[in-house]
């Protein structure tokens, strides 16, 4: 749906209040079509943006896993090392 969102749950270091905001940003762009609102609906735009970070906060904050955390940089390795495999960078 949104590749430029993603997994924020479960990484040492935690999540933080920007990474949630940059999240609900891309969705709500995805979903309203618009990169940046009109001035008529910037309003609404900007208020979704906060409702789905509130949410998405919220959410993160009461998921539960055993799993070990992730490791920011192993992620970001391997998602580079799938970019390069589908796109032959």
């Amino acid at each position: 749906m949104c590749r430029n969102i993603k997994t924020l749950f479960n990484f040492d270091p935690p999540v933080t209040d920007e990474e949630v905001r940059a999240a609900s940003l891309q969705f709500v762009r995805k979903i309203s079509g618009f990169g940046k609102p009109s001035k008529a609906n910037e309003a609404a735009f900007l208020a979704a943006v906060d409702e789905v970070a509130g949410a998405s906060a919220r959410l993160l904050r009461v998921l539960e896993t055993t799993a070990p955390p992730k490791s920011r940089e192993e992620e970001a390795a391997k998602a580079k090392a799938r970019g390069a495999e589908r796109f032959g960078d």
